[in-house]
């Protein structure tokens, strides 16, 4: 049995002076946060309470505005579905874009990848939600998610495919971050391995982990623990992408 020790937090801000145009850093508080679970698959195992520091994470994912803007600055290679009738509009989420794409991304603006610990403070809040707006099960009007069989896009919930970056605010964070499931999976920094006491699986080291779930999700998928290994060379998912966040000094 894990004890959950309670942690009283001060109410985030967003940070209007952050690097990137129109997508805010919000500030996460340090303290103690429930991470992984004991009750799904293996690899999300054992569930415990870490002590996490504060830092700050993209209010939303990185748009292929931003991303352009980011392109025209350094030279770097466009997103694949940049020019995509969709998936390339201005306020959707950039896809096609591999580990190192989104990793420079970052980088060029002072950032980071967050680790899958930070993803998960920031999706779960401190008590350990299956879902960033908490218990309750998605629905419609929380996640822009998939068909109810793995792996098709449904449009029931007004996107067949990526949503604007903005979209479904009512499934928001305790802290106000958006779309930290559902929309599209995100990169994380962390190399993929199973967490302690559990042999290494196959693939471990070799990997990325992508967190999130994504617009073509079933259920299954859709939860703030579950643990994609992912080729990091690989930039041609059109569900794919990330948000990048900033550790405190």
């Amino acid at each position: 049995m894990v004890i959950v020790i309670t942690v009283t937090f001060r109410a985030a801000a967003a940070d209007a002076g952050g690097p990137i145009d129109g997508n805010p850093l919000i500030e996460i508080p340090a303290g103690a946060f429930v991470f992984g679970r004991d009750d799904g698959p293996e690899n999300e195992r054992p569930r415990r309470v870490l002590e996490g520091r504060a830092f700050a994470i993209n209010r939303t994912e990185i748009t292929n505005r931003q991303y352009g803007r980011f392109v025209g600055e350094t030279g770097h290679r466009p997103a694949f579905y940049a020019n995509h009738p969709v998936l390339g509009l201005d306020n959707r989420p950039v896809v096609g874009v591999n580990w190192g794409d989104a990793d420079a991304f970052c980088r060029h603006y002072g950032l980071a990848l967050p680790s899958e610990q930070q993803y998960e403070r920031a999706a779960r809040g401190t008590t350990g939600s299956a879902f960033p707006w908490g218990s309750a099960p998605r629905d419609l009007v929380r996640a822009n998610s998939g068909a109810d069989i793995c792996c098709s896009g449904d449009a029931r919930d007004g996107y067949p495919m990526t949503a604007p970056a903005e979209s479904f605010a009512d499934g928001a964070s305790r802290e106000g971050v958006l779309n930290l499931v559902g929309n599209v999976w995100e990169w994380t920094s962390d190399i993929y391995a199973p967490y302690e006491g559990w042999p290494a699986a196959k693939g471990a080291g070799l990997y990325r982990v992508l967190r999130g779930g994504s617009w073509n999700s079933d259920a299954r998928h859709l939860t703030t623990t579950y643990r994609l290994a992912y080729n990091p060379e690989f930039r041609f998912s059109a569900n794919g992408g990330f948000r990048c966040a900033r550790s405190a000094t």
